[in-house]
């Protein structure tokens, strides 16, 4: 496995990141500790140091599984988890993006992770609730005090991040240098805002769901039916016709159609590094062979042509001839940007 640049960072991880959410069994589904533990050999193994988790996953065994596993080489692995979601009902502070849940929540997953320090905390949902400098001086000062290194955000409005990094340029904080959403063939909505974004802000996108839960490995067209009720805004006709693509780029390339799905997030013009996770270990070993893959570009413009949508105002506005013809006098063509 190769490496990339953390953002605007010299973080160095690895090129895919290891999802955990499914480390533990209290969600009624996912792998206990001796499955947690195959599937993060092989992501170890195989080159992998980039851990993803967060608080809420499994009411925490997740993070308690990964503090075993990192405990003999903790500083061999990038630690990233998230706080923000709920850790105890019917209390309005034990949720939230303020500096009281903040703090809590980080010594409770310091706790778990049986570490000092860690190395990404990211911002798990935009809360709307809490003023971004109240979260921007709350993060900078965990990083001063050495208890986290770097900070990305979450689930939030790309105008919030946009908003939140300026300000922490203009006060000489430290800024987001990473972002997770939800980006994958069946849902490419990100493009619009997010991703642009990002790009501008030098922040690595680490996407969530690259397998749209499973709708794109071509399981679903073989019968099979979703595990959760989301599933269903992925079997529609549009998915369908999207999954049957991306099985046939897979036969012709001699791979999985898993590593079709995941190498077309990687293949964009800007950093990005996918969530892969697993509760088998064969899935695991599955998902990291989109590492050692290239979509080769007639097949990437049959998949961005199959997945295509609407970006509506004012994405679609800029793509019209006449806007091209006034905004560059007929130039466009002759620009190098």
């Amino acid at each position: 496995m190769k490496y990339r640049l953390f953002g605007h960072t010299g973080l160095r991880v690895s090129e895919l990141s290891l999802g955990t959410m499914g480390f533990g069994t209290e969600w009624g589904w996912g792998a206990d500790e001796a499955a947690s533990k195959a599937i993060f050999d092989i992501y170890a193994e195989g080159g992998g140091n980039f851990i993803d988790t967060a608080n809420r996953y499994t009411e925490g065994t997740s993070e308690k599984f990964i503090g075993d596993f990192v405990k003999a080489d903790r500083d061999h692995f990038v630690l990233a988890t998230k706080y923000t979601l709920k850790d105890r009902n019917g209390d309005p502070n034990f949720a939230g993006n303020h500096r009281k849940n903040m703090m809590r929540s980080v010594q409770e997953s310091l706790k778990r992770l049986q570490t000092d320090t860690i190395d990404i905390l990211w911002l798990h949902i935009w809360d709307f609730t809490t003023h971004p400098d109240e979260v921007l001086m709350g993060l900078n000062d965990l990083i001063h005090r050495g208890m986290v290194h770097y900070i990305g955000i979450s689930d939030s409005p790309a105008w919030r991040v946009a908003q939140a990094n300026t300000i922490a340029e203009l006060r000489g904080w430290n800024k987001f240098a990473g972002l997770q959403v939800e980006y994958n063939l069946i849902n490419r909505t990100a493009e619009r805002d997010l991703l642009p974004m990002a790009k501008a802000f030098q922040l690595t996108l680490t996407p969530w769901a690259p397998l749209a839960g499973g709708a794109l490995t071509g399981k679903y067209l073989k019968g099979e039916k979703g595990r959760l009720p989301e599933q269903s805004k992925r079997l529609n006709e549009r998915s369908i016709k999207i999954a049957e693509k991306v099985v046939e780029v897979a036969a012709a390339l001699e791979c999985t159609p898993a590593q079709v799905a995941i190498r077309w997030t990687i293949q964009r013009e800007q950093s990005v590094i996918p969530i892969v996770g697993a509760t088998k270990p064969h899935q695991l070993q599955d998902a990291l062979g989109a590492a050692d893959i290239v979509i080769p570009e007639e097949w990437l413009t049959e998949l961005n042509d199959v997945s295509d949508f609407e970006l509506g105002f004012p994405g679609d506005f800029f793509k019209e001839p006449g806007v091209i013809d006034v905004t560059y006098g007929q130039t466009r063509d002759k620009l190098i940007f």
